[in-house]
């Protein structure tokens, strides 16, 4: 749990650092796509980031708890045995490490289509006429 609010106070360090900034800048939107669920955060998902960050840090949670499980294994306490700890333990691992991707993946995209329903709802008219000024200044 204290991982959850760990990766949420760092995502919304990084969202409030240049949230006055009104220009979306391709070249500043770097650093969120390292955080998983920044990126998220910045591009306004907000849903999606605190699905990413939940699942990183329920992956990372459950990863401690196997690993340190295997570390002290005791035939009398626990149910499995202990190589199945060790199996879990590696899937979680893994599963640290696609969550992680994914944000970053899907951050980059979000970020890239973040103006996408703005600029396809504009008129044709607007468009033409913008591209003839710019024909005719050349």
């Amino acid at each position: 749990m204290f991982l959850f609010f760990v990766l949420l106070i760092s995502s919304a360090y990084l969202f409030a650092k240049n949230a006055d900034s009104s220009k979306n800048d391709k070249k500043k939107q770097i650093p969120y796509y390292f955080v998983p669920g920044a990126g998220q955060i910045k591009n306004k998902k907000w849903i999606k980031s605190f699905i990413i960050i939940g699942a990183e840090a329920a992956a990372i949670n459950y990863w401690s708890k196997n690993a340190l499980i295997y570390k002290e294994f005791d035939e009398n306490m626990y149910d499995l045995p202990q190589n199945r700890y060790l199996e879990k333990r590696n899937k979680y691992a893994w599963w640290i490490v696609i969550i992680y991707f994914y944000s970053m993946i899907d951050a980059v995209v979000d970020n890239h289509f973040f103006e996408f329903n703005k600029v396809m709802n504009r008129p044709i008219e607007v468009e033409d006429v913008r591209e003839r000024k710019n024909l005719n200044e050349e």
